[in-house]
């Protein structure tokens, strides 16, 4: 059966998204659900691809990938989920790579596969089309810019009922990642201090995370917009620099840290910013990349990147004129060497072996 659904449509590259009506093939397969969306986000990676900048989806397309809503349908095998279930929809994985069976989800070895090609990776379908022509429509598994979505029971969380279904989209994406780089890749001390520079919604999901979860005592928000600056100190902010402000970022966040801070996070793919989200550092300091851009040969002093994008943000890059150095995802840049402990009021920081230990239930409990 199909369905008429009005849906954002990116018909060519760099064009803007035009409201459309399409059909949807609304029954799903075994494992997946039909979802009725109520909100969705928009992320930067929807408007790069909708640009073609990672080689994405064929034109059209639907994007979308900080979908949330209520659950209409499920296929035979779903468990999970049921209809009427309100949920928050996020990134499709393979679920058999050994990263996944790991836990490691994020680092799935197939995750571009699932997420960014517009179609089924069992049979390369898309369960779009617009007067019988296809539509490419599976983007993240969900293609979330529309009045209905057809995603894969991995890629759905039920959500309480008592939350509001309206506001949890871009749980999907931007505020677990700007988190997720705090809680699960530079995992900050108690007490520890944290410059973020860009505080938009990745920035601020990492103020609130230090604030919230890792008691960092001084958080440093930087942007140059003055709107932000005043949310992120609503929101745990205990500093906030305006670079429009002053030429001496680097040095005022020495000023405010006492010699530097302990952890930075840079979100705006900015080479300039990311040379002042290491610089800012103590040393041994640890400086979280969220995007990267590609760059052209020696730019920014000899580092180079391609661009990702993921909540479980882990990877190396020394903190000197060296190439950049990554896994699949956003990186960790680490000024080095590591000869001397850490002051933290008198404490002693972990041992590097300690520090790169995974994230158990037991150091939970610590």
């Amino acid at each position: 059966m199909t369905l008429d659904i009005t849906a954002a449509v990116v018909n060519e590259e760099g064009a803007e998204p035009e409201l459309e009506t399409i059909e949807l093939d609304d029954e799903p397969r075994e494992d997946e659900v039909l979802v009725r969306i109520v909100s969705a986000g928009v992320c930067h990676t929807d408007l790069s691809t909708a640009d073609n900048f990672y080689g994405g989806p064929p034109y059209p397309q639907v994007l979308g990938h900080e979908g949330a809503g209520i659950v209409e349908a499920v296929g035979e095998e779903v468990t999970d989920v049921e209809v009427g279930d309100q949920v928050a929809m996020s990134y499709d994985f393979c679920g058999e790579c050994p990263n996944c069976l790991s836990g490691q989800i994020p680092y799935c070895e197939n995750l571009y596969e699932h997420n960014f090609l517009g179609e089924r990776t069992g049979d390369g379908t898309s369960p779009l089309s617009r007067d019988g022509d296809r539509v490419s429509g599976y983007f993240f598994a969900q293609s979330s810019w529309a009045e209905y979505s057809i995603a894969n029971e991995r890629n759905v969380v039920r959500i309480d009922d008592d939350v509001p279904v309206e506001i949890v989209g871009p749980l999907g994406c931007g505020i677990q990642t700007g988190a997720g780089a705090v809680m699960n890749a530079l995992e900050p001390e108690s007490g520890s201090s944290l410059a973020v520079f860009g505080v938009g919604s990745v920035g601020i999901s990492s103020v609130m995370a230090a604030a919230n979860v890792s008691s960092c005592t001084e958080i440093i928000a930087v942007d140059l917009n003055g709107d932000r600056l005043e949310k992120a100190a609503e929101l745990g902010a205990t500093h906030t620099i305006n670079p429009e402000e002053t030429d001496e970022v680097v040095e005022e966040i020495h000023e405010v840290t006492g010699g530097g801070a302990d952890y930075s996070i840079e979100t705006t793919a900015v080479p300039e910013v990311l040379r002042q989200a290491v610089d800012c550092t103590t040393i041994p300091g640890e400086c979280g990349l969220i995007p990267l851009r590609p760059q052209a040969p020696g730019d920014h002093r000899g580092r180079r990147g391609a661009g990702a994008v993921h909540p479980d943000a882990r990877g190396a890059l020394e903190a000197g004129p060296v190439p950049l150095r990554r896994d699949h995802h956003p990186l960790r840049v680490r000024r080095t060497p590591r000869r001397h402990p850490r002051r933290r009021g008198g404490q002693h920081d972990q041992t590097r072996a300690e520090h790169e230990q995974p994230l158990t239930a037991a150091r939970l409990a610590d």
